[in-house]
Order: structure tokens, then C-alpha cells, then sequence
């Protein structure tokens, strides 16, 4: 027991140094867990010779991850995009699936092993490619559109891998089609049973433990209804896997999604690091010094061949070539699940341990080199066709020649209605954000927004900062706005800069840094609401406007300082009753498209139309017959769950 406790401690170490070593050289996390359990494995450490028990607890981070891959799963965001999901994924899994298979065959291994081999290589890592490509800011991309949809088929190709994969030790050849009909009838059996309780169960399970208003009783009841779900799968004969993914795909669109995302999360990430630290103890050093040539050798061709599958399935499609090279060099390494078939493989022994060595260490030096051919995606398929077409995410703002602009350094609420208002004025504006997904649904609505640090020189030069004629700071992180100030001042020292803040006790700090104008909410809001009691106490507006600007010239000095009560913290509006705004893109499949203004009805959906983009132009108040075509843009309005039903309707109808 103590060998144990002690051993669990350096794992723990060693995992957080391996960690810790891998993000400062902007690596994966999955390559962090895969080199701790080669350290820990029995080549090296040898940490736990004859546990099991830390294997058992690792296969429940698969079953966390498949029900996170259910929750996202979006039924009408794959609809409309079905074309590219069932045209270049299909096609990318089939070949790949069949060449690797075939030439596994040809070097003398049996079906079996030959077709995991192929599923491992079909398979490319979602996680690190939508991970890097969101700290881009270049998912709405239609390079990086076309390589989520072959990531959709993937992830979807995985749970029938799944279930195949067991079939396949079944050493009756002629036993196996029945075996694959008896696991299709209790696959149909357990998605009835799951769905039936999905429907009219679990929304109210979770209805009525929302109401206890308890996070603990939340967390609780996420995580048995995923084990439950795995646990009915796994009494079929079936993967518990599967069972997680199902439970995830019935509660995807639930009003409890992003909660149930975000408790399981820490579960999830935790147990999956634990089962690639498992898959890590698995590699032996042996096979892969005697046959380390063909190791590499092998990394190679299945990166070459992926990408040229994926070239050839979309020459089929008529999609455009820069697109098609630049996705499948996104796409050209082993992913994350083909861990898992591998695993599973090895369990079921289909593979020897020689082969499933090899075969990992191939998957992780693919995924090693994923990052670097990621960020030279563009470059590489620009050398391989014509140059790529620029696209709005990929220019500077700089580039558009604006001048006399106002620089809002942060889009949320608050640099939003900064914006509308400037709008509304006709000044020009240019925002910067962090967040790759506002600034994707930013763009989208044809906002200037562009991804990045604000506190980088090298970002704020892009945005003509010397030419800017104001600078507006909306965040409310006091030790970044004080690095931004620094920033701004040394290449722009003139420039007025406006600074947003909760805490009023530190406006000295931000003046000594540089701001122009620190406008502090709570006083602000005060002073907004002492004027409005002014007006309707009779004094004069001219007083009221006169006291107002002295106040703000006075740095607010006669409003500082308050009496405390019990309780003094800054409480917000639940989300849910916050109105949304959301950018809809028309898919060439969406439901909407041919359809007018008139016959959408989206007051009965209940969320209002804000503007529609048709080719970069923007159309504020579009009349009844405004009728919709592809690649339009809706910018919608609504409670969040409206919006979402709404999204819903507008991509696959009623």
C-alpha cells in the first residue's frame, strides 16, 4: 500500500513536469501523458508492475471523452454541412481504411490486424488540430471548415470501430457476419432504450436537480448517467464507449449542455491523461530501436498517402485544391482514438505488443510534427497549386488602409456597445479579442475584429495603432491593462487611451500607466443614476451636466469610499435571461436557402433579425421578399436557447 501511495506521487510529478516541459515548447498535452507512462512503464520506472486496477480507472477517461464528443455533436450543424462530412470524410475513411489494410496484408499480416492498422491510420487527432487552429483564430476558414468535416466523419467512424473491433477476436470466421448482426440488433436495442430515456427521462432528472440549485448533486448525476449509459452497453456486449457517446448525443441539445460540459471536463481530462499514461507504459524500446527505419519510414508514407487520398476524394468532389492540400496536411498525422483501437486491440489480441509498439510510436511523432505543419498549412499548399486565396482572417486590419480609427482593445459586452454606438456615428473603428470564437462569430456578422494579444507590439502596429486616433481598453484585468498602456505608449505616446474598470481603488495605478480617461463602472454607474435623480428632483440639466463633468474631472473624488455592509460583491444577470447575438451561415444543404424573409417566420421562433450579409455587403432591414441564397449570413438576436432552436430551424427546417 505505501509502494503504492509513493509510486502514485511520482507519477503525479512526473506527469506535471512532462506537462509543464511540452506547452513551453508549444506541444500537445497528449504527447506530455504519452512520454510520462513511457517513463513510468516498465522500461524505465516500472511504477506498477502488477496493477491493474490503474488500467481500469483509465478506461473510464474514454468513456468521458466519448460522452464530451456526444455532447458536441450538433445533428443540424452536420446536416448542413453533409456534402463535405459525408463526401471528403467517407471518402478520406474508406481509402485510407482500405490502402493501409491492403498493404498491411501484403507484408503478411492477417485481415484482423490489417484492419485495425487501417482504422488507426484513417483516424486523424481532433483534439490537437481544432485546439490549434482556435488559438489561430482561424476555424472560419474555408481550408480549416473543410478539415473539421473530415474530422466529423472521423469521430463518428470511431464508434463503429469500436464495436467491430471486439467482434474481430472471435476466432470463428464463420461465426463473425453473425456475430456483426447480433451487435447491429443490440446496438438498435440499447440506441431505443437510451433514446427513449434520453426524451422523457433525463430532462427531467436534471429539471428537478437543477432546482436543488446544488453544483455538488449536478456533478453527481452527470457522472452516473454516464456510467450508467457505458454500463448498459457494456451488459449488451457492447463498448461502454458507446453507451457514453449516446447519452452525450441525447443531451447535446438539452439546455444543460455547456453545464454538463463543463463538470464533466475535470473528470474527463484527468482519467484521459491517466489512459495515455497507460498507452505510454505499453511501448517497449526493444522493437523500436531494432526497427526504427521503418518506423520512420512507415510516419512518412501514411502522412504522404493521407494527404494525397484526401486531394484525390476532393478532385471527386470538385472542392478547391489549395483547400483540399491545405487540409490534409492539416490532417496527415495518427489521432488520438487511434490510441484507443490500438488498446482495444491489444486487449482483444488482435495486435502483438511488438506491433502495437511500433504503431504508437509512429502515432506520436505524426502528432509531434502536427503543430509546426498546422501553422505552415497555407504555405506548404500554396508551394503544391496556385497561391490560396486571401481570406479576411488571414490579413492584418492594417491592410484595409483605415486611418482616424478608434482601437477597441477587447470585444465583449462592453466593446460591443462601444462599437454599435460608434457605428451609429459613422466613426471607424477597428476591435482585437482573445477569444477565437467571438472573433469568429464577429467576422461572421462582418465586424472589423481581428485575433490577438493586445499587449503584442506586433499586434498593435497591424492595427495601424499609429494612425489610430483613440484607444479604448474594455477588460477588466488590471495587471494586462496596465502591460497594453506600456505597450501603447512606446509606439504611440500621444494617443489618448480610455480605460475601463471595477476597481476604482486602483485608477491611480492605470493613470501613472498611461490612461488618458479611467472611467470606473461602479462610480460611473452611480454617477448615471444620481443624475437621473437629480432630473427628476427639478434641478436644471445645465446644473446636472456641469456637476457630471467636474465629477469626472475630479477623478470621481467626491464619490469614493462607501459604508460596507453584510454583503458587497458585484452579482450579473443569470445567463439565461441575457438576449444573444449570433451569426447563422447558410450551408449549400440549409433549409433556409430559396426561402423568403416572409416564409421563415422567425417570430415564432422568437428571436429577432438584426441584419443579413451577402457578399461582404451588409443589408440592415431586409424587406418579406428577401429571398436567401448559400453562404448568406444571418445576424439573430435572442435568448440563448431561442437562438439555438432558431439556428436549428434555419439549417434543417421544422
Amino acid at each position: 500500500m505505501e509502494n503504492s501511495f509513493f509510486h502514485l506521487l511520482v507519477l503525479m510529478a512526473v506527469a506535471i513536469t512532462m506537462v509543464w516541459s511540452f506547452r513551453r515548447v508549444n506541444l500537445p498535452p497528449i504527447l506530455a501523458y504519452l512520454a510520462c507512462g513511457i517513463v513510468a512503464g516498465p522500461e524505465l520506472l516500472n511504477l506498477f508492475p502488477h496493477e491493474e486496477s490503474i488500467h481500469f480507472v483509465a478506461e473510464l477517461g474514454i468513456v468521458f471523452l466519448l460522452f464530451t464528443l456526444g455532447l458536441e455533436f450538433s445533428l443540424p450543424k452536420m446536416m448542413a454541412m453533409r456534402h463535405l462530412v459525408f463526401g471528403l470524410g467517407f471518402g478520406q475513411v474508406l481509402l485510407t481504411l482500405l490502402l493501409f489494410m491492403g498493404l498491411s496484408m501484403l507484408l503478411g499480416l492477417d485481415s484482423k490486424g490489417a484492419f485495425v492498422i487501417g482504422a488507426m491510420c484513417a483516424l486523424s487527432s481532433t483534439a490537437i488540430v481544432i485546439k490549434q487552429l482556435s488559438e489561430m483564430g482561424r476555424l472560419n476558414t474555408s481550408r480549416a471548415q473543410m478539415a473539421v468535416s473530415v474530422l466529423l466523419f472521423q469521430d463518428l467512424a470511431v464508434v463503429p470501430f469500436l464495436i467491430v473491433i471486439p467482434l474481430l477476436a472471435n476466432d470463428n470466421e464463420q461465426n463473425l457476419s453473425q456475430a456483426i448482426l447480433i451487435a447491429v440488433l443490440k446496438g438498435g436495442l440499447v440506441i431505443s432504450i437510451l433514446m427513449s430515456v434520453g426524451k422523457w427521462l433525463l430532462p427531467r432528472v436534471f429539471s428537478e436537480v437543477a432546482r436543488t440549485r446544488t453544483d455538488e448533486l449536478f456533478v453527481l448525476t452527470t457522472v452516473l448517467v454516464t456510467l450508467l449509459a457505458g454500463g448498459l452497453t457494456y451488459v449488451f456486449g457492447l463498448s461502454m464507449a458507446l453507451g457514453a457517446f449516446l447519452a452525450g448525443m441525447m443531451l447535446s441539445e438539452s439546455q444543460y449542455r455547456h453545464q454538463l460540459e463543463a463538470d464533466i471536463r475535470p473528470f474527463r481530462d484527468i482519467l484521459m491523461g491517466l489512459f495515455f499514461i497507460t498507452i505510454g507504459m505499453k511501448l517497449e524500446f526493444g522493437p523500436l530501436l531494432d526497427y526504427w527505419h521503418w518506423v520512420l519510414a512507415g510516419v512518412l508514407l501514411m502522412m504522404l498517402a493521407k494527404i494525397l487520398i484526401l486531394r484525390a476524394v476532393a478532385w471527386f468532389f470538385r472542392a478547391p485544391a489549395s483547400d483540399a492540400w491545405a487540409a490534409g496536411i492539416k490532417l496527415c498525422q495518427m489521432g488520438e482514438f487511434s490510441f484507443v483501437l490500438a488498446s482495444l486491440a491489444l486487449s482483444q489480441q488482435i495486435l502483438d505488443a511488438q506491433m502495437a509498439s511500433l504503431l504508437l510510436s509512429a502515432g506520436i511523432i505524426s502528432m509531434a510534427l502536427t503543430p509546426y505543419l498546422i501553422s505552415q498549412a497555407k504555405h506548404l499548399a500554396s508551394n503544391l497549386t496556385q497561391p490560396l486565396p486571401v481570406e479576411a482572417e488571414d490579413i492584418p486590419v492594417s491592410l484595409t488602409g483605415k486611418s482616424g480609427h478608434v482601437l477597441i482593445f477587447g470585444f465583449g459586452r462592453v466593446g460591443q456597445s462601444v462599437a454599435r454606438m460608434l457605428k451609429v456615428e459613422g466613426i471607424a473603428y477597428v476591435a482585437i479579442d482573445a477569444d477565437p470564437i467571438r472573433v469568429q462569430e464577429s467576422r461572421h456578422a462582418g465586424e472589423p475584429v481581428t485575433f490577438g494579444d493586445v499587449s503584442s507590439k506586433d499586434i498593435l502596429r497591424a492595427v495601424g495603432i499609429e494612425r489610430a486616433k483613440l484607444a479604448i481598453l474594455t477588460f477588466d484585468e488590471h495587471s494586462k491593462a496596465v502591460s497594453v498602456l506600456s505597450a501603447v505608449n512606446a509606439l504611440h505616446p500621444d494617443l489618448p487611451v480610455v480605460v475601463r474598470t471595477r476597481k476604482d481603488y486602483r485608477m491611480e495605478e492605470l493613470y501613472l500607466a498611461g490612461a488618458s480617461q479611467v472611467v470606473p463602472e461602479i462610480l460611473e454607474g452611480s454617477l448615471m443614476l444620481v443624475s437621473q435623480v437629480l432630473h427628476l428632483s427639478g434641478v436644471p440639466m445645465s446644473r446636472i451636466l456641469k456637476r457630471v463633468r467636474a465629477e469626472r474631472k475630479n477623478h470621481y473624488g467626491q464619490m469614493h469610499g462607501f459604508f460596507p455592509g453584510e454583503t458587497t460583491e458585484v452579482t450579473y444577470e443569470k445567463q439565461s435571461k441575457l438576449e444573444f447575438l449570433h451569426a447563422v451561415v447558410l450551408g449549400p444543404d440549409a433549409w433556409a436557402i430559396g426561402k423568403t424573409l416572409g416564409q421563415l417566420e422567425l417570430d415564432a421562433v422568437r428571436v429577432t433579425l438584426k441584419g443579413v450579409r451577402r457578399n461582404e455587403r451588409e443589408l440592415a432591414s431586409p424587406d418579406a421578399s428577401w429571398q436567401f441564397a448559400a453562404q448568406d449570413i444571418l445576424v439573430i438576436a435572442g435568448k440563448p436557447r431561442r437562438v439555438e432552436r432558431a439556428e436549428r430551424y434555419l439549417l434543417e427546417g421544422p
